[in-house]
């Protein structure tokens, strides 16, 4: 995998000089079904400034995950631009959109998304690992010591419970200090109790590094503690 040193960047600027944390301009999503084509999103624009928290709530299947998904370039829209730092990622191709995220971005799944052949240090050594951090081993002992895991670092995702496999997940999400981070639905399988702590910490860890934060939830509570929150409904922003 190459790291495109050279990728162009696409710099929308701030009335401060520096470019909003990401750019959204007139994003839409549509795929091939049964009876022709599904619009998913349509014509989306917002700007997130950085160290911004954002909430985007909507019903299910409004598209808000879509959304997410390609704000992190895990997905390619149909039509529009998403810059992220001034870059237009998807002027890069999959591979430098590959770099960009290992670069700048955190993402916590409400699947976990752990590995499952690895224990709690070696998931949250990963991206430091694939950065070529020489102290990946100590800076993730010490994030899984800061999500209150450190007596579970040999465990495996199978041997802990639902709350500290997230735990997990952030510590690795945060581990690397991105500039960006991305949650989708991050308590959704958790229950109230171990959710509300969950949030918590992710919300102070946001705090501690700056971060921006974009979060999809169906949580009120939790969308209450954004700066900001935006509603997809049918594909589309409402106003």
């Amino acid at each position: 995998m190459r790291d495109h040193p050279e990728a162009v960047k696409q710099v929308v600027t701030s009335e401060a000089g520096r470019p909003p944390a990401i750019v959204v301009s007139s994003l839409s999503k549509t795929v091939a079904d049964a009876s022709g084509e599904l619009t998913i999103l349509q014509n989306i624009d917002f700007t997130v400034q950085a160290a911004e928290t954002l909430a985007l709530v909507g019903a299910s299947g409004s598209g808000k995950s879509t959304l997410l998904g390609l704000l992190a370039g895990l997905d390619t829209p149909s039509t529009g631009k998403v810059l992220l730092d001034g870059t237009d990622i998807f002027a890069l191709d999959e591979d430098g959109r590959a770099a960009f995220r290992k670069a700048k971005l955190g993402f916590v799944f409400q699947s976990f998304q752990l590995l499952a052949h690895l224990n709690a240090l070696e998931n949250v050594m990963l991206p430091l690992e694939l950065r070529g951090d020489a102290q990946a081993r100590e800076k993730a002992a010490e994030m899984l010591g800061r999500v209150g895991l450190s007596s579970r670092l040999k465990h495996y995702p199978k041997y802990l419970s639902g709350g500290e496999q997230q735990r997990v997940a952030l510590a690795r999400a945060f581990v690397t200090e991105p500039p960006l981070l991305f949650a989708d639905e991050p308590t959704g399988s958790l229950d109230a109790a171990t959710g509300e702590a969950v949030i918590r910490l992710m919300f102070e860890l946001n705090r501690e590094r700056g971060s921006t934060l974009v979060l999809v939830t169906h949580d009120p509570a939790m969308a209450a503690r954004c700066s900001r929150t935006l509603t997809i409904s049918a594909g589309r922003l409402l106003a």
